[in-house]
């Protein structure tokens, strides 16, 4: 057993005692989660096994998995940090212990172990926080603690110490029992922690600074102790403490500290500094073998003296106190990346390789950069032949204000049918609006390992689609102010003047003013031939300002321009009025760029856009102002969809954003038509509609079926068991704030209760003849119980398939039950139908 030792040893009990406490506690948390097994990566230079069996042992005995990866010696920093990264966004990996094998080792690598995942606090963010004395927010490294906890068991009276942020108690116990001085010697960088500290933190305490000390050495045991430094006082003062770290005039030093100390923790791994005539009873720790850093000992062993513990029972201490599960008494001991850093962690191949991958021909596509491009829809005539995959909606139940995840469901899933099962699929997503992701609710490019990267690029200007949106309204908005104050301040000739200029000596009507004529029922084309009241007709749009409902807008969420004032500048002559800023996302050009089929469909939606009436009640168009080729000018690139990639490389198009709520919620027609090529018959198409199945996919249904003519195979209805629970009568949430009781423990009546909503919503998508799978988005605090209860009430409520996903932590593998069983659905026969027809009927009143 790596924990054997002798009789009455104390590093041997206190071994057994760590490895027992860590057994327990992961034996709790697989009652829970029974496959859950804690894996811990050792990440080391040169394949030397110093201190691996012993690794190896204590790991066995507690139940943990070991992965070893050992790097060349001639690695750059750079490569050794990719490395590192790689290890730190994996969610199988729960822990690192970096083993540098040397003695010095650059803070850049250091730095690169994620804090959370460091079971060897060797990282400058958490040796801050211990020498700022925030011993319960760090890692004490585990050579300390062990020391630590040898002194504990050396000393009876201080046996109430049972927590390193408590060791001032116990250095003031040992002052009290008759230890009047303390010598520590050594270099190593993870021992000098113990007690070395900046000079700044040296009240009342007999402390010689270590010559060459590195950073690591300047937080140590004695910053906790000045944190507490009343509570240090016992006796006459607390315990002298003397450190010795130089290599330079160490060997003096020792012989001029060592006789009058009453312990001395050894650190060195030069035998010439370990003293032999010592006095019997000076209390000895050899931690000169320092196994988890590879550090090995001197081979030398002093005199044996009765109270000297050995280098082989320290280092095995450590090893146990390293792998303990601190914290995880409630919920499995998982530690995840944000969002923004498993995004970065990940490195997207090159937009053109993905466009190979697909199809895309090199004309096809317009680079933006390393990981996006733009789509020439000339790639629809290409393939006009090729038959169409199958067409995949994922909506949602009822929101709430945590959201249930329909974004990370749709790419979760993508990921699967692509990267898992090796199915040609493709996700279309709509672009977020710069207002949500500055806000509370964030970007939606999915998250945990189910997202789009890069994550910033998705999420702010990508290809900028929203910024020509924000353009081309404005510009029609500017078109409309301009065309009322030109209107009050001119005659008709000098409206007719400026509308059709001379040019050569000769007047022309532009082909939009032609189109106008007709709408005004004139047939004539020579502009010379117009009538007084032909020209007023023609010049004279005579807006009616209060029915104005065209407004401006911007993609950012900013209050104060929710009401304003325009137009009062003196250049204005009079002419203001108020107004307000929309959000860019509400503009019809962004439901009209969903809607679209092509540049021309395009312009001529934008034509019908009506901003106005005129005091007669009749509709002003955009076209009207002669503004349309100008819109559609701003829009030409706007119109092609973005390639980028999931974090598993699979294809993603973001195209469009309209809101569910002042739209139809959906990406765009021509991202799916061109998806649906590209896939092939067997292929997937996944995309998503927002809000609730009441709201967005009723509208995908109507709306954008109706406007593309394709017909949807499946639809993927997303749930949450706390999003359930809040429907079932559960306290309300707030984003942001800590979840009551009753979404993070059992309870099986809330759940049960909110599947009300859930019914409902597969029982809208039947009524469209669609097959429903449920996905069951689940959260670590779903109990089995739970999960199972929505899956069976699902199925009963007329759903082909319920399924739990696990995505979000485990990417597309975490969703390939779902992937399979919405194959199976595409499979079912397919009854679509609208709900309703387009003509509008004569509804006759009942008679009696």
């Amino acid at each position: 057993s790596a924990s054997s030792g002798r009789s009455g040893d104390p590093a041997g009990s206190a071994t057994r005692e760590a490895i027992e406490n860590s057994r327990k506690a992961l034996r709790l948390l697989q009652t829970e989660h029974p496959t859950f097994k804690p894996t811990l990566s050792i990440i080391q230079v040169g394949n030397d096994d110093l201190g691996q069996e012993t690794i190896r042992k204590v790991a066995e005995e507690i139940g943990l998995n070991i992965v070893r990866i050992c790097l060349p010696h001639d690695y750059t920093e750079n490569e050794m940090v990719d490395e590192i990264t790689k290890v730190n966004i994996d969610p199988n990996i729960h822990g690192i212990l970096l083993r540098p094998m040397k003695e010095s080792y650059p803070s850049k690598i250091l730095n690169a172990v994620k804090p959370e995942k460091d079971v060897n606090g060797v990282t400058d963010f958490n040796l801050a926080r211990l020498v700022h004395g925030d011993v319960r927010e760090c890692l004490v490294p585990p050579i300390v603690s062990a020391v630590v906890k040898l002194l504990e068991k050396q000393v009876p009276t201080a046996s109430n110490v049972t927590n390193e942020s408590n060791c001032y108690l116990l250095l003031s116990s040992l002052y009290s029992l008759g230890w009047k001085k303390g010598v520590t010697a050594g270099s190593s960088r993870t021992f000098r922690s113990l007690f070395a500290v900046p000079p700044s933190t040296k009240r009342g305490f007999d402390y010689q600074l270590p010559v060459g000390n590195e950073p690591i050495s300047k937080c140590a045991l004695q910053s906790m102790i000045t944190e507490h430094d009343e509570a240090c006082k016992c006796g006459s003062g607390p315990l002298p403490l003397t450190t010795v770290c130089s290599a330079e005039g160490m060997v003096k030093a020792v012989c001029r500290y060592v006789p009058d100390a009453d312990m001395v923790i050894m650190g060195s791994t030069k035998p010439k500094l370990i003293p032999a005539w010592m006095k019997p009873e000076i209390t000895t720790l050899d931690c000169s073998h320092d196994v988890l850093w590879g550090h090995n000992g001197s081979g030398v062993q002093p005199a044996s003296y009765s109270d000297q513990i050995s280098d082989e029972t320290v280092g095995e201490l450590a090893v146990a106190m390293c792998m303990q599960l601190k914290g995880c008494s409630a919920s499995p001991f998982v530690f995840f990346c944000s969002d923004i850093e498993i995004s970065r962690g990940q490195s997207p191949k090159a937009i053109d390789v993905l466009a190979k991958e697909i199809g895309l021909l090199t004309d096809e596509i317009e680079i933006y950069g390393q990981t996006k491009a733009k789509v020439r829809l000339s790639l629809l005539e290409r393939l006009k032949d090729q038959p169409d995959g199958n067409y995949v909606l994922v909506a949602g139940i009822t929101p709430t204000p945590l959201g249930e995840g329909k974004s990370t469901v749709t790419i979760g899933l993508v990921q699967a049918l692509t990267a898992h099962l090796k199915v040609n699929s493709f996700a279309c997503l709509r672009q977020p609006s710069q207002g949500p992701t500055f806000g509370v609710k964030g970007g939606a490019a999915g998250g945990g390992y189910a997202q789009v990267i890069p994550m910033e690029e998705f999420n702010l200007h990508l290809t900028g689609d929203i910024h020509a949106i924000t353009a081309a309204n404005n510009l029609l908005a500017a078109a409309i102010d301009a065309r009322i104050l030109h209107e009050n301040t001119q005659s008709d000739k000098a409206l007719y003047n400026r509308l059709v200029p001379l040019v050569h000596g000769e007047r022309k009507f532009s082909p939009i003013q032609i189109a106008r004529m007709k709408r005004l029922g004139l047939t004539k084309t020579d502009p010379e031939t117009l009538t007084a009241d032909e020209v007023n007709q023609f010049v004279r749009l005579d807006i009616d300002v209060s029915t104005i409902t065209w407004q401006r807008v911007v993609d950012t969420n900013d209050r104060f321009l929710r009401k304003i004032t325009i137009g009062q500048a003196s250049t204005e002559k009079g002419f203001s009025r108020q107004t307000k800023f929309d959000i860019a996302v509400a503009s019809e050009i962004m439901a009209i760029l969903a809607l679209t089929s092509s540049l021309s469909d395009m312009r001529g939606r934008l034509g019908k856009i009506v901003v106005a009436n005129d005091k007669k009640g009749q509709p002003v168009t955009a076209e009207d102002l002669g503004v349309t080729g100008a819109l559609s000018v701003l829009m030409k690139d706007a119109i092609k969809p973005t390639l980028m990639q999931t974090l598993e490389g699979t294809p993603v198009f973001v195209h469009a954003g309209p809101f569910a709520n002042v739209a139809h919620g959906n990406s765009s027609v021509l991202a799916d038509k061109i998806a649906l090529k590209l896939v092939g018959k067997e292929g997937f198409v996944v995309t998503e509609a927002g809000f609730g199945a009441d709201i967005g996919m009723e509208k995908f249904f109507n709306i954008k079926c109706r406007a593309s003519g394709l017909v949807p195979s499946v639809v993927v209805l997303v749930a949450t068991v706390r999003a359930l629970k809040m429907h079932g009568g559960g306290p309300s949430v707030t984003a942001g704030a800590p979840l009551k009781k009753e979404y993070t423990e059992e309870n099986l009546k809330l759940v049960s209760d909110g599947c009300s909503n859930l019914r409902k919503q597969i029982e809208i998508a039947q009524l469209f003849g669609v097959p429903v799978v449920v996905a069951l988005n689940v959260f670590r605090t779903d109990s089995p119980a739970e999960i199972d209860l929505v899956c069976e009430i699902a199925k009963q409520s007329g759903a082909s398939d319920a399924v739990p996903s696990s995505h979000w932590s485990d990417g597309g593998r975490g969703a390939v039950e779902l992937a399979e069983a919405v194959r199976r659905a595409a499979k079912q026969q397919n009854r679509f139908r609208f709900l309703y027809d387009l003509e509008v009927r004569e509804i006759k009143p009942a008679t009696m």
